[in-house]
């Protein structure tokens, strides 16, 4: 195994590369890792290895697993949204972001943070999902993120009343708690590649009752048509 070739303690830098660089590789190091083997079968030193560095320093920046797990995925989560934040600035209508938000929970083909097809930040999630009954730290991370994910579809919906797109009597907030709800109960289906609940239909299931719900036209999710 390769070990960090300079000082954990340096100021600024460690083992040669800027601090704010090492760390982003190990994050990206974790990631693989979870995403490969799983959060129980995931050890500090086999993030080490596949970043190419030591075992002392993963525990400089991360102090623990669960700090290590919850981190990464804050880390996907956030280019999740930067990538997803483009692609919806670039559409006109309320109607055509809610479909592509739902597209990129949905289809792996439109999911930011998909590898080789398969949809890996549901896979982070069941492990963030799992772990939060029993700690208050990721379970504080896993509400922050429930938070902003409603808030982007509620904040959609507002939108698209006000644009005259949406029904106008439909509360924003509720609707928001019960698509991200639908959402999740999908993804879960859709990452363990259950067979009755293939990314397509969970997609086409979840239109239905977005469409139902606010009363617009269902559009082919973008790459789709």
């Amino acid at each position: 195994m390769a070990q960090a070739s300079g000082s954990v303690g340096s100021a600024g830098s460690h083992d040669g590369k800027p601090a704010e660089q090492r760390r982003e590789q190990l994050l990206r190091a974790a990631l693989d890792v979870i995403v490969e083997r799983g959060y129980a079968d995931k050890r500090i030193a086999d993030v080490a290895e596949r970043a190419g560095t030591s075992p002392a320093l993963v525990i400089y920046y991360f102090k623990t697993r669960d700090q290590l797990l919850t981190e990464a995925l804050r880390y996907s989560e956030d280019a999740w949204y930067e990538t997803g934040t483009q692609r919806l600035a670039a559409l006109p209508t309320a109607a055509g972001r809610l479909t592509e938000l739902i597209a990129m929970t949905c289809l792996p083909d439109t999911d930011p943070g998909t590898q080789s097809g398969k949809p890996t930040e549901w896979l982070l999630w069941l492990d963030l999902w799992a772990l939060s009954p029993r700690n208050a730290g990721v379970a504080a991370v896993r509400h922050k993120f429930d938070e902003r994910w409603r808030e982007t579809i509620e904040t959609t919906v507002l939108a698209g009343q006000e644009a005259g797109e949406f029904d106008a009597s439909v509360g924003a907030a509720e609707f928001a708690i019960t698509l991200s709800a639908l959402l999740d109960g999908m993804a879960v289906q859709i990452a363990l590649e259950d067979p009755d609940v293939t990314p397509a239909r969970a997609y086409d299931l979840a239109m239905r009752f977005a469409a139902g719900q606010l009363g617009f036209f269902r559009q082919p999710a973008q790459g789709q048509r």
